[in-house]
């Protein structure tokens, strides 16, 4: 599955009006400058996220951008799909799983798996807030899986060692 520049480039974005927009608005250009992403292309993707409810906006001297409600209330998931980026893994048009892409309506044989890859990628984007993000909460969750795989894996190295 690839998440378009669209998607990644409205959670920077986003992530970035959160770190720098703590009691005030701030300007596209600020972020276009710190994020490298073209300043035509934020407008565009904050026209979109303020029509979602998002972002409120600011107009005139000082005017720019904040967020509609805490960056801990609002999800990854939610900045994707306000600009508009589908989170599906299959090939298959529409959101009728019953209907394949391949000829005559059927499906392929690794449908139901890109399928259930797209669901967990949308539940894991559920789960994170921009407040994860910019508070680099995602690396300590990592880290924390890789640990509590760890002992699962020293049973086989242990059994493996043995039969040399």
């Amino acid at each position: 599955m690839k998440l378009s520049t669209k998607g990644r480039y409205a959670v920077m974005a986003m992530t970035d009006l959160a770190v720098h927009g703590a009691g005030r608005t701030v300007a596209l250009a600020e972020i276009a400058e710190r994020q490298q992403i073209s300043q035509p292309y934020l407008e565009q993707l904050f026209a979109r996220l303020r029509r979602r409810g998002l972002v409120l906006s600011a107009r005139g001297p000082g005017g720019g951008y904040r967020l509609a409600r805490p960056a801990e209330l609002m999800t990854i998931a939610e900045v994707v799909a306000a600009v508009d980026e589908p989170l599906r893994a299959t090939r298959c048009a529409g959101g009728d799983s019953l209907v394949g892409c391949m000829r005559g309506g059927a499906r392929c044989l690794t449908h139901d798996l890109w399928e259930e890859t797209g669901r967990r990628i949308e539940d894991f984007l559920s789960s994170v807030s921009l407040a994860d993000v910019m508070n680099g909460r995602l690396h300590s969750a990592r880290e924390a899986s890789a640990f509590a795989k760890a002992p699962s894996a020293r049973p086989f190295e242990s059994a493996a060692s043995a039969a040399v």
